[in-house]
């Protein structure tokens, strides 16, 4: 058995297997890249594309039921947060299997590997409905497309995440992975949100709307499927992760990552940053034309913004946590967040410019994007180390897969939510809802902020 040192030492297996060069996490990053720009269609254009703004004509051509549901829910939101509840289910069953798993090829990159195509292939068929017009079948062919989407996105993904962990062989090698899966999360984000761009683009060669989205689309999903690949074909997972054989069944896990007090408000906290998160990526394109007046093409402009000054702060940010800590950085990022929360709400009645409103919210957006994007991942990593300090059990990815299973309960929320607020108002007469959807993230940001207050970082 390898010999343990302390956290800020050396790997806990000091000669086999050897701690990964720059170039290795590199590559491994590309996957990062590659799972985030297939996953933001789904993630953030769903209602963008079902349930479009009205300026005039509807963008698109309703595919299914516009109105209320029950009273205050739709369709769209309830296919979407169902989706999200089954990918919950299914993360842990997938940590488990993948730590359980054995495999000559490497027990992460199995998954990786048979996961990257499927998972790509149903991202791109969710935005082709078989009616151009709406009907039941357009319901229930989204029902199904999204079920195998989130199946094949949790395939993915857990062992994918695990890897972090076991490929990071200190905290500080654990922060440097953070960090560079943050550059290569944010340039998939800032991907994805070329579509509306590249919409306009597909629109300018003579397609309409609806033609041009899914050539946007199509176009987006392979190219992510090329970086999906890459750590997956290519990565020598036997020769640099740090990996014990794991013989735990999925109960006797889950109960060793959920008796972790600590982590447990780790937890709520990020439930509630996903919530929140999940709204603005919702809402950007809503903000954008409804509550600033801008095109919609400014909603690309102000996520490249903020993320491209989010990089600038990277360096000083990995600086700034060897100074105060993860937890002190953490408290501030929930409070800057909500701030700009805030300000959107009350966006439409601030006398100056609005694109000079939009620059300024997207350069505030970077300290929090930069934050939120670096530290999560790095605190589990922390949290699997000392689990397996304390116990001796190695559960990368059940850590992963509960931290997983947390962030979609959050996005579910998001999206059960975030269409029913619309209800009460998205147009440009009537943007109250949309006002309410920024109110309702401000919150979140505040009870995640009291929710991590908790949370004692590790030693």
């Amino acid at each position: 058995m390898a010999k343990r040192l302390t956290p800020n030492s050396q790997p806990l297996q000091p000669l086999h297997p050897i701690r990964p060069p720059l170039g290795v996490l590199i590559l491994y990053a590309m996957g990062q890249l590659g799972w985030s720009l297939a996953s933001f269609a789904v993630g953030n254009l769903l209602v963008y594309f079902y349930m479009p703004p009205e300026q005039g004509e509807p963008i698109f051509p309703p595919m299914i039921f516009q109105g209320a549901v029950l009273g205050l829910l739709t369709l769209i939101g309830i296919v979407s947060a169902g989706g999200r509840v089954l990918d919950g289910i299914v993360d842990p069953l997938v940590a488990n299997w993948s730590d359980r798993k054995q495999s000559s090829f490497g027990k992460r990159r199995w998954f990786m590997l048979l996961g990257a195509l499927p998972f790509a292939l149903f991202a791109t068929l969710v935005f082709f409905p078989p009616d151009n017009s709406e009907s039941a079948s357009n319901f229930l062919w989204l029902a199904i497309v999204i079920a195998l989407y989130y199946f094949f996105f949790a395939f993915y993904v857990i062992p994918y995440n695990a890897l972090m962990a076991e490929l990071g062989h200190t905290p500080q090698d654990r922060l440097l992975i953070s960090t560079l899966v943050s550059i290569t999360w944010a340039l998939g984000f800032v991907l994805g949100n070329s579509a509306y761009a590249l919409q306009g683009v597909f629109e300018g060669m003579g397609q309409s709307p609806l033609q041009a989205f899914q050539s946007t689309v199509m176009l987006l999903h392979a190219i992510a499927l090329v970086f999906m690949l890459l750590p997956a074909i290519f990565l020598n997972e036997n020769r640099y992760a740090r990996q014990a054989p794991s013989e735990h069944g999925l109960r006797h896990a889950l109960l060793a990552v959920f008796g972790n007090r600590n982590f447990r408000w780790f937890l709520a906290s990020f439930l509630l940053y996903w919530l929140a998160l999940t709204f603005i990526q919702l809402g950007v394109g809503f903000y954008t034309t409804l509550l600033l007046g801008l095109d919609k093409s400014m909603a690309f402009t102000f996520s490249l913004l903020s993320f491209l000054t989010s990089f600038l702060l990277y360096f000083p940010m990995n600086l700034l946590v060897r100074k105060w800590g993860k937890r002190r950085v953490m408290l501030a990022a929930y409070l800057v967040f909500g701030a700009i929360f805030l300000v959107v709400t009350l966006v439409k009645s601030i006398p100056l410019p609005k694109e000079w409103l939009l620059y300024g919210l997207a350069v505030a957006a970077a300290a929090p994007l930069a934050t939120f994007g670096i530290l999560p991942n790095a605190i589990i990593g922390d949290e699997v180390e000392r689990e397996e300090r304390e116990s001796g059990k190695q559960l990368a990815g059940m850590f992963f897969g509960v931290s997983a299973f947390t962030m979609k309960v959050g996005i579910s929320l998001a999206n059960l939510i975030f269409p029913s607020l619309l209800l009460l108002g998205k147009s440009s007469e009537n943007p109250f809802g949309v006002q309410c959807t920024a109110l309702a993230a401000m919150v979140f940001c505040l009870a995640g902020w009291w929710a991590f207050g908790k949370y004692r970082e590790a030693g």
